[in-house]
């Protein structure tokens, strides 16, 4: 036994260099990923998807035929092009309530039918009392997530008003001396025609978390497959006599069975894939069944979340199976530190810098996200994130099962085994 006190090993320099990189970088990276991610949303905004809709029937004015909608639509599409913040699509009532049901809008504006016929009216003179002020309909979206539905709101609400400014400056030029007939209150409404209302788009049962449930539930399932991996890596390598297992002061050690590194991958993924099942029914059964969380395609819901689980899990042994000790690092940061930033939950995807938009191309936790958005919100419409999320879940599988088992055979094939065989004593020759 060494005489040497084991709190000397605290004076080795490399001790504390080592794991000083180590740490200092995560702290560094989570900072930056997280914190670099949010810091500035407007200023990173392009192309925010928000519906534009005019339902106005316009009405004659003076003889002649005018729609006050598709002049305030022009306006504000030319008035927002240069900035590029906004992607105003075009189009009728029915089709922006469809796609804001399906999550590809942040967010609408809605000109109603009668807007030319109730803007026009403020210069009626022949109008007694106050006359109904004419009414520009904000929609928003919660359920594709609250800082998009809120952003979308900010930048249409902005629009609308500017919008209604510029109007009451065309009828207060066209009405001209007629102003003083009008009553005063027609007068002072003139000047901003339009009152501007926010409404919700699609809106959610009251379990949803605020559009929140599905990015958390999706972060469950990752947090889930990441921390089984770990468990399951260490419990195979005790269950093959390769580690200790520490149980508070117990230490238990089995026989050493020898296996090959695909081996223990295979066995892995096996026990990961198996205990999916079980953690998939757990994790809905504790939202749903005892939370109370609002879900609707259960069974749908619980095979999503169950491969989901698995894929995560899987992906994660490969990297342990890669990379050793270090594989751990390198799985936090590809499944939360670079995940959640991207996810489009606290942050939409198009309110990120560019190395972010990157990330989230690929990134598992949005696909997962996507995914149970279009289950929990969007009645598991296919073309409202459930197809990319099943697709890129097949595609993460395939790579990962192909670079895991693809890296553990070579390892394998060139000898670096877990525990080096042990060399045979040389004979030595016998003189007679």
């Amino acid at each position: 036994m060494s005489a040497i006190h084991p709190f000397r090993v605290l004076r080795a320099t490399p001790l504390w260099i080592v794991n000083g990189v180590i740490t200092g970088l995560l702290a560094l990276l989570f900072t930056v990923l997280y914190v670099g991610a949010n810091i500035d949303p407007v200023g990173h905004m392009k192309k925010l998807p928000v519906g534009l809709v005019n339902a106005d029937k316009g009405a004659a004015v003076d003889g002649q035929e005018t729609n006050l909608g598709a002049r305030i639509t022009e306006s504000i599409i030319e008035s927002t092009a240069s900035a590029g913040e906004i992607d105003w699509k075009v189009m009728d009532e029915k089709r922006a309530k469809e796609e804001l049901g399906e999550g590809k809008l942040y967010g609408a504006l809605v000109v109603p039918a009668n807007f030319t016929s109730s803007t026009t009216a403020l210069t009626s003179t022949a109008t007694t009392g106050t006359p109904a002020r004419p009414t520009l309909t904000v929609l928003t979206n919660q359920s594709a997530g609250s800082v998009g539905s809120s952003l979308a709101r900010a930048a249409t609400t902005q629009a609308a008003e500017n919008a209604s400014l510029q109007v009451g400056k065309e009828l207060t030029a066209q009405s001209g001396t007629g102003q003083a007939k009008l009553p005063v209150a027609a007068r002072v409404l003139l000047a901003d025609p339009a009152a501007v209302t926010v409404k919700d788009g699609h809106p959610l049962d009251s379990h949803s978390g605020l559009g929140m449930t599905a990015f958390y539930y999706a972060l469950v399932l990752v947090v889930c497959g990441m921390l089984s991996a770990n468990v399951i890596s260490g419990q195979v390598d005790h269950a093959l006599g390769y580690t200790h297992n520490d149980m508070g002061p117990l230490r238990l050690h089995r026989p050493l069975i020898q296996a090959t590194r695909v081996q223990t991958l295979a066995i892995s993924s096996t026990l990961m894939a198996g205990l999916s099942l079980l953690m998939g029914t757990l994790v809905m059964a504790g939202a749903v069944g005892i939370m109370g969380m609002d879900a609707a395609h259960l069974p749908l819901l619980w095979l999503f979340s169950v491969c989901a689980i698995a894929v995560t899990g899987i992906g994660a042994l490969t990297l342990l199976a890669a990379f050793g000790t270090p594989g751990m690092l390198v799985v936090t940061l590809f499944f939360i530190a670079m995940a959640v930033p991207t996810a489009g939950a606290a942050t939409p995807i198009e309110a990120l810098p560019g190395f972010y938009r990157f990330l989230a191309e690929f990134e598992p936790l949005r696909q997962i996200t996507d995914g149970l958005r279009s289950i929990l919100y969007y009645d598991a419409r296919a073309d409202a994130g459930l197809t990319r999320g099943w697709v890129m879940m097949a595609v993460g599988l395939a790579v990962t099962t192909l670079f895991g088992f693809g890296t553990t055979s070579w390892y394998d094939r060139k000898g670096l085994h877990r525990i080096p065989a042990e060399k045979k004593p040389e004979k030595t020759a016998v003189s007679a």
